[in-house]
């Protein structure tokens, strides 16, 4: 049986494994102020615990830590462990099918074995921490498996999709990157049949099925752009392009990715680019911003935004209604305001 001090190495051997991809067996023994030899024998021991540790010989050569048959247990130092015991709390009301429960469990798991002092600080931050949790989506952990594992290996994948007109056709793709916002997943593909690129949402996917057809990976675009440009701009009647007098960052504090593109301008300002297939309703959330701007395109907007301001003058007692030029104001003003000013 193994003295305490050599489970205590064997130990800081694992930690060490898991820190860098690779060590030599100098470098082992140098940070363990031990032996190669030593080295040697603290490796077999993590080998008969279940550790797979992998050795290369030759120049370069060391030991790494693979992957195994089974996880076996890991080390995590203070900041990993409060780390992951928050992830885990924020996963268990995640969109990915089971995981909210599978999250719960290792959440359990942890706490369990946490030193006090650590359990205490989690339990702090849980605490003072309130989380708005998003209705989103849920899909399929298998699913998510399935497809990651196509796009790396560049596999083509078969499945029925529910296209926006409720019918579901086959669809044959191949697959590059699957692209996440706070309430869906987004698988983007090379669309065999229409020969384009496509983006596919996979709460809508049926059957999906791996081939054994691998395919030679294209140049393509940006995974997370083109994902955004599609369910910002593809799906509305109305394209909406608004130049806000406001820098790009402070814009994007207020439009999440998944509903809006701000493009920075030279000037300082920028340009939202967001779709909706109501007028009305896209005139009231650039209002809601708080920024000046000017519509851009399309037409339709400018009136739009100018019925809205009329309507908000004549709630707060103004006489005067704003007319429709091009450049219009977002944000309404009424009479008394204007006096004041």
């Amino acid at each position: 049986m193994a003295s305490e001090a050599t489970t205590e190495r064997v130990l800081r051997l694992l930690g060490l494994l898991q820190r860098r991809p690779s060590w030599t067996a100098s470098e082992l023994a140098a940070e363990l102020g031990v032996t190669d030899r030593s080295v040697r024998r603290d490796v077999e021991r993590l080998r008969a615990l279940g550790y797979p540790v992998q050795a290369t010989v030759g120049v370069g050569g060391g030991y790494r830590l693979g992957a195994g048959t089974r996880l076996p247990p890991l080390l995590l130092d203070d900041g990993e462990a409060i780390a992951t015991a928050v992830s885990l709390r924020l996963a268990s009301l995640g969109t990915v099918t089971g995981t909210g429960e599978a999250a719960l469990r290792a959440l359990a798991k942890l706490d369990q074995v946490m030193p006090p002092r650590l359990r205490a600080a989690v339990r702090t931050l849980h605490a003072a921490t309130e989380t708005l949790a998003d209705p989103g989506v849920e899909v399929d952990a298998e699913l998510l498996v399935t497809l990651a594992r196509a796009c790396r290996e560049s596999v083509r994948v078969r499945f029925g999709y529910a296209g926006r007109d409720g019918v579901e056709r086959e669809r044959t793709v191949e697959p590059v990157r699957m692209v996440a916002t706070s309430r869906r997943w987004y698988l983007m593909a090379w669309d065999v049949d229409r020969e384009d690129w496509r983006t596919f949402r996979l709460d809508r996917m049926r059957t999906v099925t791996i081939t054994t057809w691998h395919f030679r990976p294209r140049e393509h675009p940006d995974p997370v752009a083109y994902v955004q440009r599609s369910v910002t701009e593809a799906p509305y009647r109305y394209l909406a392009r608004v130049r806000l007098r406001a820098p790009a960052d402070q814009v994007r504090e207020q439009v999440p990715p998944q509903v809006g593109r701000v493009e920075e301008e030279p000037d300082g300002s920028c340009v939202l680019v967001a779709g909706g297939d109501d007028l009305d309703w896209l005139a009231m959330h650039l209002a809601r911003l708080g920024v000046e701007g000017e519509v851009l395109e399309p037409p339709e907007l400018r009136a739009a935004a100018a019925r809205l301001a009329g309507r908000l003058a004549t709630l707060g007692g103004a006489v005067r209604v704003p007319d429709t030029r091009a450049d219009i104001t977002l944000r309404s003003r009424t009479e008394s305001g204007r006096k004041g000013s």
